[in-house]
Formats: structure tokens, sequence, C-alpha cells
């Protein structure tokens, strides 16, 4: 099963008493900023989504609990660090049967594994505020790399309530992460699966 993980982020400064003692720089986007800045996600505008192929179709899905900050200077993202963190149970794909059995341990194994993590190990910006971001996927118990790549698509606001939007995305194999299950249904290709 190929996922495409996509990761559609609106950041707001997380308040943090040290980031005022900082001296203040001005970013390529020709904003002063401190640095590094700590920022939260703001679920209100963000979503962590993927598509998975579902016999001769494609279905999207998402998590609906979860939550991450970014540590980040925008004049400087060669010290810039991601974390991300979803509930497994609060898995969504507007199907509550399907939604179950990628719960149970045919799948995510939501009980013995309560989270999907992602933490960076480099973050690279370019020309254009394309990015991306290399690191540490966990799921199923299972840690692999992958890079995801994406966008800064804007930074704006006055200082303290400053607001960042970063998009990316990654596919991923399922197998990579020991999430195989019945045979029938992987040599039938009913879920993700590759013909034979």
């Amino acid at each position: 099963m190929i996922r495409r993980l996509a990761i559609v982020l609106a950041l707001a400064p997380a308040m943090v008493a040290a980031q005022s003692a900082l001296p203040a720089q001005t970013s390529r986007l020709g904003i002063s900023v401190s640095a590094p800045s700590t920022w939260k996600i703001d679920p209100a505008h963000s979503e962590l989504s993927f598509t998975i192929r579902h016999m001769v179709s494609k279905v999207r899905g998402q998590f609906d609990a979860w939550s991450g900050t970014i540590i980040a200077d925008p004049a400087d993202w060669s010290t810039a660090s991601v974390e991300v963190i979803a509930q497994t149970s609060s898995i969504d794909t507007n199907n509550e049967r399907r939604d179950a059995d990628l719960r149970s341990d045919n799948h995510f194994d939501a009980d013995a594994n309560p989270t999907v993590t992602f933490r960076s190990t480099k973050v690279t910006r370019f020309a254009g505020d394309s990015v991306t971001v290399a690191g540490n996927l966990t799921i199923h118990g299972i840690t692999r790399p992958v890079v995801l790549r994406g966008h800064l698509n804007a930074i704006q606001g006055v200082p303290g309530k400053r607001r960042a939007g970063f998009e990316a995305e990654t596919t991923i194999n399922r197998k990579d992460f020991n999430m195989t299950w019945n045979r029938i249904v992987e040599g039938s290709s009913m879920v993700g699966g590759t013909p034979g």
C-alpha cells in the first residue's frame, strides 16, 4: 500500500520566555524575526492527511488528533527542527468500518502503537522558498528515514502574533513499516498492493 502523506501547517509562535532575549534579524522575506523561534501548529488551519489506493480507487483520510512544533529562524533554516505527533486512534477516512479496521492490528494497531511520529534530522530551504525536510518517521513501532518536500507559503503578522504557512508531502510503502495482513487481500491488491 503506497500512502502519500501530506502536511499543511498554519503555524503560530509558541510563547517561549527565551525568545525575548534573542536579537532580532531580518529574514529573506524582509521580516524582522527573533532567531530561533518556536512555532506551534494551529489546528484550525492545518491538516495531516494521506491518500491510499483502495481496490480501483483512491481514498483520502486524515488524523484528527495531532500536534507539532517547528523551531526555526526563517533567516537561517540550517538549524531548524520539526516534530509532528499524530494519534493513530484518530484516523478518519469518513467510513467508520474502514477506520476501525485501520486502527486494528491489521494495520496501525492503535492500542499497541498509539502514535505516528516524525522528527526531522535536516531542514533545507532553497530559492523560491521550496523546502526539504529529512527525518525519521515512526509507524507501527518501526522507524524509517523519509524526506518531505514542500514549500514555505508565507510569514505574516506583527511580532508576537506572526503566523507562517508551510506544506510538504512524502510517499511511503506500508510494507516498510511491517504493515501486512491477510494474504488473500495482499494477493488481490485490494488495499494498496501491487499487481502480481
